[in-house]
């Protein structure tokens, strides 16, 4: 079986697009893209449940995973003309069945992400909610846990149809607002802090790190989940005026802005209120409540409900294009090719992602959907990393104009080597599904993907014309 063929790069094929985006531009994508659900969300988690006060070193250590696993990314960009992401790079290095894993991963992670930040945005819809004293029944609050009396989180699901439809409608509008609302990131968190900090009691700082520091590396492995979205500034390298030197720092720079608010979100929710008692839905505004600051905590309410609106809807629009991309290679099937005349959208593949994401949605709570997401990014990336190796012993070094990981093969194996750990750090449960999931992977590319595969089908061809 030809499970490692690989596909050819085509210089030819490169899309030759404008040239115009600089540094700013590329730290703008890259915040807009990774503040999210992890610093409105997973912040008071990984305080509650993990690190307490210390989940800021938590942040600071899954940044420099991030670092150096972002660089990778910028020399795949820089120096591999296809575009699809980590599961082009690997069919080009690796070959089809690991091109595959790596897709079916990237399916996984987008669809897990996405359903997280639906289930973010019911946690902070709820809380905007109970302020005005509407309150829903427990059953239907959040995911199973009948531990809590939560069976099914039915504002998860109901945002995740109404995404799904508007992705299929109105799919460039979505992502225009996303952008625009990067600004009203900024404002909801330069107003918690501005008002939290007068409100700040040292006191509860202590204990510092009241589960040491295997709780803050398992928080670590949790807060690793709000810098996901980093790769979009890799996959913008062919719009950028100097990708050598812009793509990294771009790379770089939003990762430590990011860590930076994450840390002073961190410190000032944490100055506000015990610890013990963050592990909520909405824990930037709940602080807000807990200081009876209301309104306050009203106001970030809504801006983190447009805020992560937007991100779901800019995660489905990637994950219908991924699953769309991938079946036009044969390794799904074909009807998820089917593009809506009138509006020239994937409708199939974003109707498949968003009702799988809404399953996922409604069904699992939040914590559980972040460490399965973790699990899978931390899996790809390891791929990633191991594929700037291979890609040197093919090409050579990069040349000039092109970005260049340095101390290779050091910094790639380190890079691996973090991801590992990070992953060893998830719980049994979280392990159990990611194997459940790579199992289901493989059997459907051994079931339906090898035979349909658009290389196997060339060369059938090609044995045939040899008769």
């Amino acid at each position: 079986m030809e499970v490692f063929r690989k596909r050819p790069i085509k210089k030819d094929s490169v899309n030759t697009l404008k040239r115009e985006l600089k540094l700013k531009d590329l730290i703008m994508l890259g915040i807009g893209a990774i503040i999210g659900t992890g610093i409105f969300v997973v912040t008071g988690q990984a305080s509650a449940d993990y690190a307490g006060p210390a989940s800021m070193i938590s942040f600071i250590i899954a940044a420099l995973v991030v670092i150096l696993n972002g660089i990778c990314f910028a020399e795949f960009a820089s120096r591999v003309p296809v575009s699809g992401g980590p599961y082009s790079y690997m069919y080009v290095v690796f070959g089809e069945l690991t091109a595959w894993i790596a897709g079916w991963l990237l399916i996984c992670e987008y669809m897990l992400a996405v359903s997280s930040v639906a289930a973010g945005w019911s946690g902070y819809f709820q809380g905007f909610l109970s302020n005005w004293g509407i309150q829903l029944p427990q059953a239907l609050t959040a995911g199973y846990n009948p531990e809590r009396g939560t069976y099914i989180d039915l504002v998860a699901a109901l945002v995740m149809i109404l995404v799904t439809l508007w992705v299929t409608q109105e799919a460039k509008k979505a992502l225009r607002l996303n952008n625009a609302m990067v600004w009203v990131k900024f404002g909801v968190i330069i107003l918690f802090v501005a008002v939290g900090i007068f409100f700040v009691q040292p006191a509860n700082w202590q204990p510092y790190a009241p589960y040491g520091m295997q709780g803050i590396f398992n928080g670590a492995a949790l807060v690793f989940f709000a810098f996901l979205g980093f790769d979009s500034i890799s996959m913008a390298a062919e719009e950028v005026e100097n990708p050598q030197r812009d793509v990294p720092r771009g790379i770089i720079g939003s990762i430590l802005i990011a860590t930076v608010l994450y840390v002073v979100v961190t410190l000032v929710l944490t100055g506000i209120v015990p610890f013990t008692q963050l592990g909520v839905a909405d824990p930037v505004a709940f602080a807000m409540r807990y200081i009876n600051q209301g309104f306050i905590g009203s106001v970030i309410s809504v801006g983190t409900i447009l805020t992560l609106l937007t991100v779901t809807i800019s995660m489905l629009y990637s994950l219908a294009r991924l699953i769309y991309s991938i079946s036009k290679d044969g390794l799904l099937p074909k009807f998820l090719q089917q593009i809506d005349e009138k509006r020239r959208t994937p409708k199939n593949a974003t109707f498949v992602a968003g009702a799988i994401g809404l399953f996922f949605a409604a069904a699992f709570p939040l914590n559980i959907l972040a460490e399965l997401t973790n699990i899978t990014a931390l899996a790809c990336l390891a791929l990633m990393a191991l594929g700037v190796i291979r890609l040197r012993k093919m090409l050579g070094e990069p040349k000039k104009g092109e970005f260049k990981v340095p101390f290779v093969p050091v910094l790639p194996i380190i890079s691996v080597l973090s991801c590992v750990f990070l992953m060893l750090r998830l719980d049994r449960v979280t392990w159990t599904v990611f194997i459940i999931a790579l199992l289901l992977g493989l059997l459907i590319y051994f079931g339906y993907g090898y035979q349909h595969s658009d290389l196997n089908k060339k060369s059938a061809d090609i044995k045939y014309e040899d008769l």
